[in-house]
């Protein structure tokens, strides 16, 4: 992929295995994207292959935790070697030739499962392995500015409580991640960073690096720098890690890359883990498939493991527009050489994202609905965050020292990850579950709209689990909020030459407005060159926000500083938009106010 340029806007075609999704997709995808020590539960044998053969493959083999070195002599004696170990878990990476390297371990004493990982070769890449480019850095004269996935999830609001502590540490788990861009090199944490690509932890430096665009993008969003440049992320005073998980060329993140990601993560105190991504090649792993009921195991034992050492994992739902509480079939496996459609059953579970204790997260547009692609199902889904839809999507930071735009499950996961670290930094106490908890108590409830696919209730329901994320409510605790904070959602379609209001009623503040009366506007419309927009005190002053700039650009999606301190704060304020043109209409989308 070619990388955009300075600012642009990136319409990205997801590669097999993101939880990715750009305007230009047609094609449903899953949810795919102080000093280190080296893992402990991670050795590397003495004597690994002499050279990568053709028809290499890679299994899972699972026995009891502490058990593996009993049974490695017999990967050898069956025409494999071990490429890692996981003792810990129990779990032995081992590549072979030949084609009856599964069956045969299966008949040996204390194993208890085996499986392929993939359906391809293993690249030879794998036993020497390149490192990714260092891009080269472009300057950016962007100012930090309000972005509406902020707004939405009231993020602003949240840094006055905290911005998050140095000590959080969160992981990137994706394609890699560009550590020299000026707007994540402050909060990088290399010591902790390294590739688990092929299922083995590389920490020379660089090989976190990213192979695509797509993990530097998930990691601006998460914790990018409060430095004037750029953009700002969720949580923007925490540190960052990269364990790029993704192979090179492919972009696929295969079961052993995912386990080698989560026994980092545990070993080297990641509060949080991302993950906007499936675990290839499989779309949904089914318990009755021997080779993907070790991949379950595996990765399940794993994510336990990181999760018993303090670290939440927090996982993208998928850009298939699927129904996860209703599975019938797969048509998007195996994804490394040829799909077939199968019949499955909600057995079949999309990993990581439908593990026990990993936060799975829905993606909402702009306003608050639900994503047009975002994988939904009541029971599953726990959490809904901002992910862009349409022409309205989340600008983060990509490879490069540049900036640009993508929608996604992705998207969304990574402003829940976010949050998750505020979390963590105002109680530091916290338990991956108590962490997981307070996410979903402090969301805002969101009622399923008039779609018979949405099941549930107000409280929790499949389109939105719990609710929509809420930064300030997460990290409220005993500190007052900031500012008081009121929304319409409310669509209210604007016509050709007309002028329409939507009202937002005031009440329990004291006094009079501030000078620094925040106006978040959401204008859906195809030329804004028409418009003037307006906010209405309760004693009609009328206050101007926009007045038809912007030719033929599309949507106001901003956030607007009005010095209202002559106003009494409380009564009946208004967002008035006056279309003065014929041929282009829209609506307002959503608006608030923040006292």
């Amino acid at each position: 992929m070619a990388a955009a340029a300075l600012g642009t806007t990136v319409a990205l075609a997801a590669p097999a295995g993101f939880a990715q999704a750009a305007p230009t997709d047609t094609e449903p995808v899953a949810a795919r994207s102080a000093g280190a020590t080296q893992s402990t539960t991670t050795t590397t044998p003495a004597a690994a292959p002499a050279a990568w053969a053709a028809g290499t493959r890679a299994y899972l083999v699972i026995t009891a935790p502490g058990g593996t070195s009993a049974v490695s002599g017999a990967v050898t004696s069956n025409g494999g070697s071990v490429f890692a170990t996981y003792d810990a878990i129990g779990v032995i990476v081992a590549h072979s030739t030949s084609a009856s390297f599964a069956s045969a371990m299966r008949t040996v004493g204390g194993v208890q499962q085996v499986g392929a990982t993939r359906t391809s070769d293993v690249p030879a890449d794998a036993y020497s392995p390149a490192l990714p480019a260092n891009p080269a850095q472009s300057a950016t004269t962007l100012t930090e500015s309000n972005r509406w996935d902020m707004t939405q999830i009231k993020a602003e609001q949240a840094w006055a409580v905290t911005t998050g502590s140095a000590t959080v540490k969160v992981g990137v788990l994706d394609t890699g991640v560009d550590d020299q861009h000026q707007d994540i090199a402050p909060n990088f944490n290399a010591a902790d960073s390294a590739s688990c690509a092929y299922g083995k932890a590389d920490t020379r430096a660089g090989a976190w690096r990213d192979v695509g665009t797509h993990g530097t993008h998930v990691a601006g969003t998460i914790a990018a720098a409060k430095n004037g440049k750029g953009v700002i992320g969720v949580a923007p005073g925490v540190k960052i890690s990269s364990v790029r998980i993704a192979e090179p060329t492919s972009s696929l993140f295969f079961a052993e890359n995912t386990i080698c990601g989560f026994m980092w993560a545990g070993d080297h105190g990641f509060k949080v883990t991302n993950n906007s991504y499936y675990t290839d090649p499989w779309q949904f792993n089914c318990p009755d498939n021997l080779d993907q009921a070790a991949i379950i195991e595996g990765v399940r034992r794993a994510q336990v493991y990181a999760e018993g050492k303090g670290s939440l994992q927090v996982a993208a739902a998928g850009n298939s527009n699927y129904d996860l509480a209703n599975k019938t079939t797969d048509s998007e496996s195996p994804n490394d050489s040829t799909p077939v459609t199968r019949t499955i059953t909600n057995a079949c579970i999309d990993i990581p994202t439908e593990l026990p204790g990993v936060v799975t997260v829905a993606s909402q547009a702009s306003g608050g609905a639900k994503a047009s692609y975002s994988n939904f199902g009541n029971g599953v889904i726990d959490i809904a965050a901002p992910g862009g839809d349409g022409s309205t999507q989340v600008y983060s930071t990509l490879p490069g020292g540049k900036y640009g735009n993508m929608s996604g499950t992705s998207m969304a996961s990574p402003h829940v990850a976010g949050v998750a670290a505020l979390i963590a930094s105002t109680n530091p106490t916290f338990t991956p579950a108590q962490i997981r908890d307070q996410l979903g108590v402090q969301a805002t409830d969101r009622a399923c709209p008039s779609d018979t696919r949405c099941k549930g209730t107000t409280t929790k329901n499949g389109f939105f689990g719990e609710g929509a994320v809420d930064a300030l409510k997460a990290v409220g605790g005993s500190t007052p909020p900031p500012g008081a904070y009121f929304e319409n959602l409310t669509d209210v379609t604007i016509a050709d030459n007309a002028t329409v209001e939507s009202p937002i009623t005031v009440s329990g503040v004291t006094g009079n407005a501030p000078a620094t009366l925040k106006v978040g506007v959401d204008v859906k419309h195809t030329y804004i060159g028409d418009l003037k927009v307006d906010l209405v005190a309760p004693d009609g002053t009328v206050y101007t926000v926009h007045n038809r700039t912007g030719s033929g650009t599309d949507n106001i999606v901003q956030t607007f500083t009005v010095n209202a301190s002559a106003e009494v704060a409380n009564g009946v304020w208004k967002l008035r938009v006056n279309d003065n043109a014929s041929q282009d209409t829209g609506k307002i989308d959503a608006w608030n106010l923040t006292f």
